[in-house]
């Protein structure tokens, strides 16, 4: 068997608000409840397992999703309805932007918890500067 990853607990504020945001920014299935997580399953069956962190102090991560061009410009799309600030960087510092890593777009938006979600069309290294 190949190594692949199956799943990441996500510490948040507010499991329910947090897996309701990210799954439906992301277009996918609503949250499934398994003992005391909400799972968000993305279509490469990785699953991101919200639970809550019971009061205490969160670090914020940081969670990629390849997206293709058709969902990332629906993503945009519900980020501009929620009146979801993104950026082109991880630092924050280009507001309202998207960056063109490799040929492709991506752009960056925090959750409820302050985890830092990032959309790109192309993977990393995969293209053009």
């Amino acid at each position: 068997m190949s190594v692949q990853l199956n799943h990441t607990i996500v510490h948040s504020a507010d499991r329910e608000a947090a897996a309701e945001f990210t799954s439906s920014m992301l277009g996918v299935r609503a949250p499934m409840q398994f003992g005391p997580f909400l799972v968000v399953e993305v279509d490469n069956g990785v699953s991101l397992d919200f639970i809550d962190a019971g009061g205490e102090e969160i670090d914020p991560q940081h969670y990629a999703f390849l997206v293709g061009e058709t969902e990332f410009d629906e993503i945009m799309g519900r980020l501009a309805e929620r009146n979801v600030t993104h950026f082109a960087d991880p630092g924050g510092q280009r507001r309202d932007e998207i960056n063109h890593h490799d040929g492709g777009r991506g752009a960056y938006f925090a959750d409820p918890s302050g985890h830092w979600l990032e959309i790109i069309t192309r993977p990393y290294g995969s293209g053009a500067t």
